[in-house]
């Protein structure tokens, strides 16, 4: 097993990116020369504002999938490490959800 890291980076703009590497370090120095990603390439420089190490770089990849669905709001409560607010923004809000359906009276 090669142990890897998932990671976001802020781009010069403000957008948040998310990622996969196994040398983190390396492949942020890599985003910053414009020669790791085509999204990052116009958004320099990038700054790393959260990253997370897994024993098994598939974990890692595993992960980068999951937040890479995630909206803003819930990658910006992973980084500040507000996993009580991660939790709510994880919860359905449309109609369709038993919580959010008026009660029959």
């Amino acid at each position: 097993m090669k142990p890897g890291f998932v990671y976001i980076l802020k781009c010069s703009e403000g957008s948040l990116y998310t990622g996969c590497a196994a040398n983190l370090e390396q492949r942020v120095a890599k985003h910053n020369t414009g020669k790791a990603s085509k999204y990052t390439r116009s958004r320099l420089p990038v700054t790393p504002v959260f990253y997370q190490e897994f024993p098994d770089i598939r974990d890692a990849l595993s992960a980068e999938r999951q937040i890479k669905k995630w909206s803003r709001s819930k990658k910006l409560a992973l980084i500040a490490g507000e996993f009580a607010l991660l939790h709510e923004l994880s919860a359905c809000q449309n109609d369709s959800h038993s919580d959010n359906k008026p009660e029959r009276g």
